[in-house]
């Protein structure tokens, strides 16, 4: 059910400025932060059951060992939902402290209206909310978005939620495909500071929190080896479409794999030139969890060691936009995240997108 929100006339009227945005920020902390699962795990073991696989098969060449797979009232919208009130729980904030939701997704809990603002309609959120499709990219590019937003006064407190349930678009009988993916969401709640906690108290890192550099770029060349063909506008469905399972991911691992690693270095490296900083400044890394064979790749070219590295894709498999706010929260509820360290964020998925972020962690003081 709805939670009860004031009206459009309601809003039509209220012409003052708004009660928490305006001023810039000088920093955006996490304020909090949640995730949400669905029940069902699915073990490598499982689908070596329907497929000609094995476990080891599997983990050898991607790391996986299980994933959550969304049953019934499990779709990105409910799994957003539980995540971004558990992150509002852990804030200790209501829907009346929101200024915008954002969701990152590509597999939207309907095509219209917006997912995220589904979410917000159910938390009594009336600040603005949408939607970003940057496919496994897309978390990154909502964090970058939406501290923009922040920073310049636009808002003042976001929800940034990554959910994806890509199980229900991924062909059963694909052995490719189908042992890769899981369903989760991820969220956090920004909020802009004036000045950094850690200054405050006299901590190691008086800069100020949040966004330190970025970098968002694509590879044209790419953009045919990760496809759902049909089912959108230029190709709706049809018996003709659902009959050839023009509706399942496609995708060509092999150039998926060596572009991404490619990419993926290059974009890191940017992004800590950006900043002024080195692969030995960076607290912790958090790659978009697709295969454990392109981290292992990706880390000896950028100089970053796996013990600085989060990884959860045994547990969890590709998660797409979740992946990186759902590893991100673990690590924060294992208390690993300190105020003033910087965390390198990155993700890369279809498209090709990439999508790297580095941020100075703070929760408000």
């Amino acid at each position: 059910m709805i939670t009860t929100a004031p009206t459009f006339d309601d809003l039509a009227q209220d012409t003052g400025p708004h009660p928490r945005a305006g001023a810039s920020a000088t920093g955006v902390a996490v304020a909090g932060w949640g995730y949400a699962l669905p029940v069902r795990r699915v073990t490598n073991d499982d689908l070596a059951q329907t497929l000609d696989t094995s476990d080891e098969w599997i983990a050898e060449r991607t790391g996986i060992r299980e994933r959550r797979v969304s049953g019934a009232g499990e779709s990105t919208g409910p799994l957003a939902l539980a995540a971004s009130r558990a992150a509002l729980a852990r804030a200790g904030l209501t829907a009346a402290d929101v200024d915008v939701v954002v969701v990152a997704t590509s597999t939207p809990e309907r095509l219209i209206p917006a997912t995220a603002a589904i979410v917000a309609a159910e938390l009594g959120i009336t600040g603005g909310a949408f939607d970003l499709n940057a496919a496994c990219a897309g978390f990154v590019y909502g964090l970058t978005t939406t501290a923009a937003l922040i920073g310049q006064g636009m808002a003042r407190t976001a929800v940034v939620v990554g959910a994806d349930t890509l199980t229900r678009f991924t062909d059963p009988d694909d052995r490719a495909t189908a042992v890769l993916f899981g369903d989760a969401a991820g969220a956090v709640v920004l909020t802009g500071t004036e000045r950094s906690a850690a200054a405050r108290a006299g901590g190691r890192s008086p800069a100020a929190p949040g966004l330190v550099s970025c970098d968002l770029v694509g590879d044209p060349e790419g953009i045919d080896l990760l496809v759902v063909p049909a089912g959108g506008s230029a190709r709706p469905a049809t018996a003709a479409t659902v009959a050839a399972r023009e509706h399942y991911l496609q995708m060509d691992g092999r150039e998926v794999f060596r572009r991404a690693v490619r990419a993926v270095a290059a974009s890191v490296d940017r992004t800590l030139a950006r900043a002024g900083c080195t692969a030995d400044d960076v607290s912790w890394f958090v790659p978009h969890q697709a295969n454990a064979r392109i981290v292992d790749a990706v880390l000896p070219r950028v100089g970053i060691s796996p013990e600085r590295t989060v990884s959860n894709v045994d547990r969890f498999g590709n998660t797409s936009a979740a992946s990186i706010p759902l590893a991100l929260a673990e690590e924060a509820d294992n208390d690993r995240l300190a105020a003033g360290d910087l965390v390198l964020l990155c993700g890369f998925g279809a498209g090709l997108t990439v999508g790297t972020a580095l941020w100075r962690w703070e929760t408000p003081a």
